[in-house]
């Protein structure tokens, strides 16, 4: 009786860990969302059209919320859900005020590394 308590407690303690740790990632990938949001003076480019900064965060988390079951990390949102379209491969694209363009899955693992 005593080995089926500690195996109850490990259990539970595991199960503990690994919702913890889904809360992190979870908080990890609303950062993001929210950093495109908050990125004023950027086009976000998705298959050769521009959009405002809201909008691509609107469709990053459409995408985050249909892909669940396979999204556990921030390292995955970014790869499923920001890096390219899944009809046509193309890259996605941040262009910033001064003109400067960037993949936005490159731009988006700098900032998951900040965090």
């Amino acid at each position: 009786m005593k080995h089926v308590s500690v195996l109850l407690v490990v259990g539970l303690m595991m199960l503990l860990t690994c919702s913890a740790q889904a809360k992190e990632e979870s908080a990890k990938i609303e950062a993001l969302i929210s950093h495109v949001e908050s990125l004023k003076d950027a086009k976000f480019i998705r298959n050769g059209s521009t959009y405002e900064a809201p909008t691509a965060a609107k469709l990053m988390r459409y995408r985050w919320n249909k892909s669940k079951d396979e999204i556990k990390t921030g390292r995955d949102f970014i790869r499923i859900c920001a890096t390219a379209s899944t009809t046509t491969g193309q890259a996605y694209l941040i262009r910033f005020k001064d003109g400067k363009e960037v993949k936005s899955g490159e731009y988006l693992l700098e900032q998951l590394e900040k965090e």
